[in-house]
């Protein structure tokens, strides 16, 4: 009974994991070749928020962050990766961006969690909150089950 529980979790994990890692890696290898200035953009952007990384080389920052969304890409895409443990690397990254979504001005209409149109694109990463979330629960339903007690 255990694994075909299992079997039906993986499968319906599928769409979930296939998606938002196929995403993960290309925002990851595209941030491999990132030139000077798109560098420089993106760390200011995050530093604004998160004064501790401006210590950061910007490029070095950027190899960062792309190595981080490869990384995850691999834990979504990789079906020997646990649930659990691609649903807390997609977790942890979100909360980081939706950490930028909350503290920085103009991203969200005055007095609202509603997204402006520049922050419609880290707004959407409360999705990924989402489906980070669910593989967690998930991950962690699915080892109660084939480990009892």
């Amino acid at each position: 009974m255990a694994s075909g529980s299992v079997r039906r979790s993986a499968a319906r994990q599928l769409p979930l994991r296939l998606t938002v890692g196929a995403f993960f890696l290309n925002s990851g290898l595209s941030k491999r070749g990132a030139d000077e200035a798109t560098a420089e953009g993106l760390h200011q952007f995050t530093a604004t928020t998160y004064p501790f990384l401006g210590k950061c080389d910007a490029q070095k920052f950027v190899r960062l962050v792309s190595a981080g969304e490869i990384a995850i890409a691999a834990t979504l895409l990789l079906p020997v990766v646990p649930a659990a443990v691609a649903g807390v690397a997609l977790t942890a990254f979100s909360a980081g961006t939706l950490g930028l979504y909350l503290r920085t001005p103009g991203m969200r209409q005055e007095g609202s969690l509603r997204p402006t149109e520049q922050g419609i694109a880290l707004a959407k990463d409360v999705w990924i909150l989402g489906i980070g979330v669910s593989l967690i629960a998930d991950g962690v339903s699915e080892h109660r089950r084939c480990h009892p007690g």
